[in-house]
């Protein structure tokens, strides 16, 4: 009975101290901190004229940074990526209702309840590496170039969890200061509810009354629609500019070019912006999709090249195959022996459509990494490198001399358009090395991953409406197969041919290694369990 009592006790002193702490703040809002009235304007591209590199910009983040007001597609993506194919079911599912019958704020508690609960919160990764891409193709550049132009930025979110938003506005928006709603966490796992509101004004408050003691002006730009976001910029701002949804309309989206940083390295399943149609068209293809994954890897699997490149093609499968002039005579001589195909890295599938171009499938291939599963149910044999140069080399040197072999010197795939540095050590295994350039655009689904199971790469590459792949053969280069005491020459040629393939797919060569994207997207080294 004294325990009962005690614990009864402290939770009325809980929720006394949770009032007080309300009643001080609204106290200390309205009136100590009463403000004199702020500035309206209509139109936040005039400040596109202004000098803003002494004044603080607050931005409301979803609604006057991004072109779309719905947040359905991010809240999918957390529930797809973190939580899998049912919970993301269950949010369609849920969003029709949602939209007609809640509120806006309990409708996003909907959302974040069913895309949080339960997930562990150092494994969610997906604000940092899924995330970014799909905010960055909704930003609109008319208000990223007053953003620019800003002495300070400070972005807010009155819906979007922090988790969600700070690893995208910090990593590549390059903003100084974001305040999203903190979410609450029990035993290491979220539990799918956000922190109160009062809490975020309070840390809301505070960052402002830092900045106007540092900085001169402090303008915010926010929703014309929305009174309650307007009336809370109102007591901190000198200058309040308002975003009408017609405004949206007319933005032009962000292009890559302008990003402050460059977008190399994302991760995630989904190819497509889930919108609430395109998750429809998603779910509808869905099963079609595992059945044309099974019919297209059964076909590769099991059925000789020169019936199953037709018969894929009936299945939706598309190769298009360009090969240069001395390539084309390096190939189809009668003299050729084993040849060495360096190529950069889209999918786990290179090598194999490599081989359909060719024609033939005993062509070979070396991996840093592979799947067990990958590995059994590859038709092309494939040798497992142990990162050790002297037996690496010895090994590639082998599967050479018994027969064309590919090798993919990135390391790792990138889906954008840039090529990682390539690992000079295939320079020294032969001395004729034929560059190959491939492209392989994703539709639905991207057939990566760093962070999931890798044993299903192929299968999501091929769940796609029309898996495509574009295979061009360049001019072969020498390799080095002299001495080179200095191990100069095996860079230059490994430069060479990665700026070669570059110049062909018209993508940007860069000396980030695979350990850089792991450490980006998955937080380690890279290193493949054997699933």
């Amino acid at each position: 009975m004294e325990q009962k009592k005690l614990s009864a006790n402290a939770h009325k002193m809980a929720v006394k101290i949770s009032v007080f702490q309300s009643l001080v703040f609204l106290f200390y809002r309205f009136i100590l901190r009463r403000n004199p009235k702020p500035k309206y304007q209509k139109c936040p591209s005039t400040l596109l004229q202004s000098h803003l590199s002494r004044d603080t910009l607050i931005f409301n983040l979803e609604r006057s940074l991004l072109k779309s007001d719905s947040l359905f597609p991010y809240f999918m993506l957390v529930a797809f990526e973190a939580g899998g194919m049912i919970r993301s079911f269950i949010l369609f599912i849920l969003y029709p209702l949602i939209t007609l019958m809640l509120s806006h704020e309990m409708g996003v508690k909907v959302m974040v309840m069913v895309s949080f609960f339960g997930i562990k919160k150092d494994g969610f990764r997906a604000g940092g590496a899924v995330l970014p891409k799909h905010f960055l193709e909704d930003v609109g550049l008319e208000m990223f170039k007053v953003l620019r132009k800003g002495g300070k930025r400070i972005v807010v979110s009155y819906d979007l969890p922090q988790v969600m938003i700070e690893g995208f506005l910090r990593d590549y928006l390059e903003v100084e200061v974001v305040v999203g709603r903190e979410m609450k966490v029990v035993g290491g796992y979220y539990l799918g509810i956000m922190e109160d509101k009062t809490k975020h004004d309070l840390v809301f408050d505070e960052l402002v009354r830092k900045e106007r003691l540092n900085t001169g002006r402090v303008i915010g730009i926010t929703s014309y629609n929305t009174s309650l976001h307007r009336y809370l910029f109102s007591q901190f701002c000198q200058e309040i500019y308002f975003v009408k949804r017609s405004d949206k309309r007319t933005w032009q989206t962000l292009p890559k070019s302008q990003y402050p940083k460059p977008l190399i390295f994302h991760d995630g399943r989904l190819a497509i912006r889930p919108t609430l149609m395109n998750t429809l068209a998603l779910f509808m293809w869905g099963p079609f999709a595992v059945l044309a994954a099974a019919a297209r890897l059964f076909v590769s699997l099991c059925i000789p090249y020169t019936l199953s490149i037709p018969i894929l093609s009936f299945f939706g499968c598309r190769l298009t195959v360009k090969i240069d002039d001395v390539s084309s005579q390096k190939l189809n001589s009668s003299e050729r022996k084993g040849c060495l195909f360096a190529c950069n890295h889209r999918t786990l599938l290179d090598p194999l459509y490599v081989g359909f171009a060719l024609k033939k499938k005993n062509i070979k291939t070396v991996t840093y990494s592979l799947s067990r599963v990958s590995e059994i149910l590859a038709p092309i044999k494939t040798v497992r490198l142990t990162r050790d140069r002297v037996s690496d080399g010895q090994a590639m040197k082998k599967l050479l001399a018994e027969g064309d072999l590919v090798v993919c010197p990135e390391g790792t795939t990138c889906r954008e358009p840039y090529l990682l540095r390539f690992s000079p050590l295939f320079a020294e295994i032969s001395d004729v090395i034929v560059p190959v350039a491939v492209t392989s655009p994703a539709t639905f689904f991207y057939g990566t991953t760093a962070s999931g199971l890798k044993a299903f790469d192929p299968l999501f590459f091929l769940m796609d409406p029309y898996p495509t792949y574009t295979v061009q053969f360049l001019d072969p280069v020498p390799g080095v197969t002299c001495q080179d005491p200095e191990g100069k020459l095996k860079f230059e040629v490994a430069n060479h041919v990665q700026s070669a393939i570059g110049k062909a797919l018209d993508f940007e060569c860069t000396y980030l290694t695979r350990k850089d994207k792991y450490l980006i997207l998955a937080g380690n080294n890279g290193v493949v369990k054997k699933n």
